[in-house]
């Protein structure tokens, strides 16, 4: 079976509520929907976090060392992708849409062979994984009600990031976070995400072990990005000193960003995002490379429900792993496939089983977001 194309579509008109802090509308696209298709009409399905305008660029470089290959040898084919394109990508949009088309490659490859992806990753270690629900923080009145909906949605663990976390004071975020706790009490895991990736964050490890201390009283699973992505120092400092787990990741591409981290232990909790890192095989690899390092591996995912499949996909199947992020409340998530991933009565997701990612497009609602 050969690869003859690549479709994209990009998704605008919804987006998880409120915004993202106040930078993203309704109308803006960050995700792409990639479609690898063959010559005998087997599509692969595959998600990127990045716009369609850059993913279709990036996607005009590969498209000539793409068609003609291979459809079942995801991780050859995207590796010489990569490989190829050093001196126009090492990373940006390029790797970006690497991710796409080998999460698309995975999922043909488990279409072809009949098999769930998870078994051709080399098997369950589980086949449920609980997932975090992924919100916003806000003021602690509507932060209160976004708090109760998303334990009401049946999430027993949920993340909050970004504003107004760490943009005032120390007062602030203490009363936030404890909104957050009195709000969910204490059956429900909280994790906080300061949003160091804002563009010129401006605290610095001082600030982000004060904040950690403070964290630990509220009985917070980790805290994320404290400090700016690449402040590998900074890191390194922060977990030695820091009295709960550290997380970070989410940005970065390819498998050989992520090793100072693990190498020289600078996190607790590592986040490679594959719709931007490199894909199911370079998350699998970087996953692989954490758990040597006794580092928690757990995916990014302000993502799509396409996105969230392969999360699972992945944590199925490396050894230690204990969450998927969702989020929520988000169209991507729940409208474009057409069996929607609901949380289980006791807030785990079934990984799915059917050949590749195991999930189908829902095509009205790709016509109805798609760009």
């Amino acid at each position: 079976m050969k690869i003859i194309d690549v479709r994209l579509t990009g998704l605008a008109g919804g987006t998880v509520a409120g915004g993202w802090a106040d930078e993203l509308k309704p109308e803006d696209d960050v995700h792409t929907i990639v479609e690898v298709l063959t010559d005998e009409d087997v599509i692969g399905v595959g998600s990127v976090f990045t716009s369609k305008a850059l993913v279709a660029g990036s996607v005009k470089l590969l498209r000539p060392l793409l068609v003609g290959e291979r459809a079942d040898e995801p991780a050859r084919v995207s590796e010489k992708l990569r490989q190829s394109t050093f001196w126009q990508g090492r990373g940006g949009a390029v790797e970006h849409a690497i991710s796409g088309i080998d999460i698309a490659l995975w999922d043909l490859m488990g279409k072809i062979c009949n098999h769930p992806v998870a078994r051709l990753l080399g098997g369950y270690y589980r086949t449920r994984i609980k997932p975090y629900g992924s919100i916003l923080f806000d003021e602690p009145g509507p932060l209160r009600d976004k708090l109760q909906r998303t334990v009401a949605r049946g999430f027993k663990a949920i993340k909050l990031g970004w504003r107004p976390f760490g943009r005032r004071d120390a007062r602030t975020d203490e009363i936030l976070v404890q909104t957050a706790r009195d709000a969910v009490g204490p059956g429900v895991e909280l994790m906080v995400d300061a949003g160091g990736s804002e563009q010129f964050w401006p605290h610095g490890y001082k600030w982000a072990l004060q904040t950690a201390r403070m964290l630990a009283n509220y009985d917070i699973v980790w805290f994320e990005e404290a400090l700016p992505p690449d402040d590998l120092e900074g890191y390194i400092e922060l977990r030695r000193h820091a009295p709960l787990p550290i997380a970070t990741g989410e940005v970065l591409t390819r498998r050989q960003s992520f090793r100072p981290f693990l190498e020289r232990g600078a996190v607790d909790v590592i986040q490679p995002d594959c719709t931007k890192c490199g894909g199911i095989t370079e998350a699998l690899r970087i996953a692989w490379m954490a758990y040597e390092h006794n580092v928690l591996y757990v995916p990014h995912g302000w993502n799509t429900a396409i996105g969230l499949a392969a999360d699972l996909h992945l944590t199925a199947a490396v050894p230690v792993a204990l969450y998927v992020e969702f989020l929520t409340p988000s169209p991507y998530i729940d409208d474009i496939i057409t069996v929607p991933f609901r949380p289980d009565a006791e807030g785990f997701l079934t990984v799915p089983t059917a050949p590749g990612l195991g999930v189908e497009l829902n095509r009205e609602a790709l016509a109805r977001y798609g760009i």
